[in-house]
């Protein structure tokens, strides 16, 4: 069918306000579509113009080729060119001719050429037609007009060529309509048409034909074209509205590549002159723009591509191992092999490793095995940690031996290696290449291993969280692969887990480790099953304990290492209560304990005991003497059965522990509070439940009524702040006041001790005043009149006839004040009169 075509000409002289008028429409055209027309065909020249150009210079101004939608789904092709004025126009001596062709909805160009092809038509014209139709638009025969040059064009934009292709293919997808345009800045527009013609034999057709462009414009903001170009001197103001400019007219970007493997392999398929091979990648499977079959059936042509691109090729390669026959895959394998290549990535090796698996099986050994050989070599010498390995029959052969003989000195030279720090992954790599290939490693197993297992726990702890270490998928197939080393390896891990129990609990956690075979492994099975005991038991840490030990399945008595791991499981961020620790005491010897290290554990429950138990109404209730019994016991137990072990502070904490238990069950040595204040000096930083329990059980004893005169004494004259303090607190209980209530000797007595030292001292005689005040005197009010006369009887037989006087005036005096006066008088007139002061107390006198 005949196009429709229109001319569009510069305003005549006299046309003001117009910018140009129609010359000729053909039939079909609306004025409608004239008015959409008409702004698509407008001409705007570059500044600078001469008024009377050369032919050659009008011939160097740009033209305007474009190609548009209209909104009525037709579309537009034309050409607007300088021409020179005969009389009136833009300039003095230039004007302008737009000639359109317009394409009415589902119609193609003739022969059904894309629109880029019309470019170089030789039926443009810059006159309009004398006759009424103008002739039909005739294109030049087959593709090799918009082909012609484009080769050089390609190679001599060789820096821009992948970053303009990329956006030239984005700005083709089917969302791109209506969005900004990308802009093309050359010296001249026919350049921007040879930019068009790379994309038409680049991009497949349906993407070229939605790329509506024009070659030429003075405003790319307001262009609805897909693709435009300017002007260098326009450049800045494209930038201005925010375009994704390529400036390909000056110097060459310094860095003008692109992440878009597809538009980078198209560059090189472009600088190597071979824009056939777009139309052979077309012909394999695969996304429109997937780098992959590009990629791939350049690298089969031979040409050199980059290790994105050769990554997309192996990738696609390996995921369709049916699509390429067996010249075009041994092509393929002898590219990505190369010798050559210096830059590969490990994307790409793990791509390789890919095509490998999906190849093995399918292909001949001979075509396989240079991918094998590549990848043990890349896992020995690149450090990539991530390959997945071929299987040892991929090397048998020649090809085999000699990766063998290439890569064994430096496998075993790096496993042997002591000095460095190396990876699980690599150690894990190099012993699975080393099984691969036939290298010997025996004789640095034991090396190896020692360092492979304290690096699994530090890795995995490094790491954190509680997903399954990165390294866990090769560790667990290296395990499976090797015996020897399986073996090796859990027995270094079943000897440093003593050490840090806790540590290998967690890493078996995330990683399952396979030792369910013959192996004893005590330590490893305790480890392991540490999780469910506590998940089973919860809070009742003996029985786990129980538990994790007879998973050890030997005695501590043969195998005293368990006691350690055990207890490092159980309590590993905790010391075990008394009552614990009384259970590990008795469960081994102490030779077992003193291996074990587990002593320490025992002396830490011991220190850390608690002084005070809560009472029913949640306050404090004071030291619980069944807990200090225990662990009092318990540090006797611990003194006697580590003497050697145990020193420094601990010891002195133990003793203390020790005194406790004598002072309550026993008659220590003399010097009480003196050894108190000694051993509390000597366990500094001491716990401050065993300081008040240390102090507790001294003042106690020292309020009963049995305590020797001399330690009391010794305890008043001390003058120790916080002695004195607890002897008040305990002096205040109600087991004292009881006492004082129903006991008239034991008032008698208290009253005698808290009356005869008036001068011990700053701290003592106001406690003493205190307790006679607020303690002593509401227990004798409550007593009957029998019980203060035998009080009174018992103050003069222990005393003196002064000290009974005294406590007969306490009694009837109502002010401490003036008691505490008449008592110190009169006790000093009586020892004055008749006594002589014991240069050895006596319990009886209470001084």
């Amino acid at each position: 069918m005949s196009l429709a075509q229109v001319h569009y000409t510069s305003a005549a002289p006299g046309d003001e306000g117009t910018a140009g008028r129609f010359t000729a429409v053909g039939p079909g055209v609306s004025g409608a579509l004239l008015a959409e027309i008409e702004p698509l065909l407008r001409h705007e020249l570059p500044d600078g113009v001469p008024d009377h150009p050369s032919d050659g210079e009008l011939r160097s101004l740009p033209q305007a080729f474009t190609y548009a939608a209209l909104s009525d789904g037709s579309r537009l092709v034309s050409r607007s060119a300088p021409v020179r004025a005969t009389g009136g126009g833009v300039g003095p001596g230039v004007r302008f001719h737009a000639h359109a062709v317009h394409l009415p909805p589902g119609v193609p160009l003739p022969g059904d050429r894309l629109p880029v092809e019309a470019w170089r038509s030789p039926h443009w014209v810059a006159v309009t037609p004398g006759g009424a139709t103008p002739d039909p638009l005739t294109l030049p025969p087959g593709p090799t007009a918009v082909s012609e040059g484009l080769d050089d064009f390609a190679v001599s934009r060789g820096p821009w060529l992948a970053a303009v292709l990329a956006d030239l293919r984005r700005a083709s997808e089917p969302t791109e309509s209506g969005g900004r345009p990308v802009v093309l800045v050359e010296r001249q527009s026919a350049d921007v048409a040879r930019w068009l013609g790379l994309a038409s034999v680049t991009l497949p057709r349906e993407s070229a034909e939605r790329l509506t462009f024009t070659t030429y414009t003075r405003r790319p903001g307001s262009s609805a074209a897909r693709v435009v170009g300017v002007l260098p001197e326009d450049a800045e103001a494209a930038r201005a509205a925010g375009l994704r400019v390529h400036v390909c007219a000056g110097q060459p970007p310094s860095a003008g590549g692109t992440d878009d493997a597809w538009a980078a392999t198209a560059a090189r398929v472009w600088r190597s002159r071979s824009p056939e091979l777009f139309r052979e990648a077309r012909e394999l499977p695969g996304e429109p723009f997937a780098a992959g079959p590009l990629a791939v059936t350049a690298l089969c042509a031979g040409i050199t591509l980059g290790p994105d691109e050769r990554a997309a090729a192996a990738g696609w390669a390996a995921d369709r191992p049916y699509a390429l026959d067996a010249k075009r895959t041994g092509q393929l394998v002898e590219a990505l092999t190369s010798p050559g290549i210096d830059d590969r990535t490990g994307p790409e090796f793990d791509a390789v490793g890919r095509l490998f698996g999906a190849l093995e099986g399918r292909c001949p050994a001979a075509v396989t095995a240079p991918l094998a050989a590549m990848l043990v070599t890349e896992a020995v010498r690149g450090g990539n940690g991530s390959l997945e390995l071929p299987r040892r029959d991929a090397f048998v052969g020649p090809e085999g031996a000699a990766v063998a003989e290439r890569l064994a000195p430096e496998i075993l030279t790096e496993l042997s290696d002591t000095a460095g720090t190396r990876s699980v992954a690599r150690t894990v790599q190099l012993l699975r290449v080393a099984r691969l290939l036939g290298v010997d490693g025996t004789d640095a197993l034991p090396g190896v291993v020692d360092r492979l297992a304290p690096a699994l726990l530090a890795e995995a702890a490094a790491e954190g969280g509680t997903d399954t270490p990165d390294f866990a998928p090769a560790l667990l197939e290296l395990l499976d692969e090797q015996f020897e080393v399986r073996t090796a390896l859990l027995g270094a891990l079943d000897r440093i887990a003593p050490q840090d129990p806790g540590a290998v609990a967690r890493f078996l956690e995330r990683v399952t480790l396979p030792f369910t075979g013959t192996q004893a492994l005590p330590h490893l099975r305790m480890c392991a099953e540490v999780p469910g005991a506590m998940a089973t038991l919860g809070g009742d840490r003996a029985a786990v304990w129980h538990r994790v030990l007879r998973a050890a399945g030997l005695s501590p008595f043969a195998e005293p290492l368990v006691l350690r791991t055990a207890v490092g499981l159980v309590w590993e961020d905790r010391a075990p209560t008394v009552e614990e620790a009384r259970l590990l005491l008795d469960a081994a010897t102490s030779d077992s304990h003193r291996v074990a290290g587990t002593w320490a554990r025992l002396v830490d429950a011991a220190l850390g005991a608690p002084a005070a138990e809560p009472s029913a109404t949640g306050t404090p209730a004071g030291p619980s003497a069944a807990s200090t019994d225990e662990a009092a016991a318990l540090a006797h137990d611990l003194l006697r059965g580590f003497p050697g072990e145990i020193g420094g502070r601990e010891r002195a904490g133990l003793l203390l522990l020790d005194l406790v238990r004598e002072l309550r069950t026993g008659a220590p040595e003399p010097g009480w509070a003196e050894t108190v204040r000694t051993l509390c000096a000597q366990a500094e930083p001491i716990e401050p439940a065993l300081r008040e329990r240390a102090h507790a059980a001294l003042v106690e004893r020292l309020l009963a009524p049995d305590r020797p005169g001399a330690e009391l004494y010794d305890f008043v004259h001390g003058d120790d702040t916080e002695l004195i303090a607890a002897y008040d607190r305990t002096a205040r209980t109600e087991t004292v006041r009881t006492r004082l209530r129903t006991q008239p000797a034991y008032a008698a007595d208290c009253f005698t001790v808290w009356t005869a030292h008036p001068h011990a001292g700053r701290t003592w005689p106001p406690v003493a005043a205190a307790l006679l005040d607020e303690v002593l005197r509401p227990a004798v009010r409550a007593m009957s009149a029998e019980d203060v006369a035998e009080v009174e009887a018992t103050v003069g037989r222990t005393g003196s006839s002064g000290r009974a006087d005294a406590f007969r005036t306490w009694n009837r005096s109502s002010t401490l004040g003036r008691l505490g006066r008449r008592i110190a008088g009169r006790v000093r007139r009586g020892e004055l009169r008749g006594k002589r002061r014991p240069t050895t107390p006596q319990a009886s006198s209470g001084s």
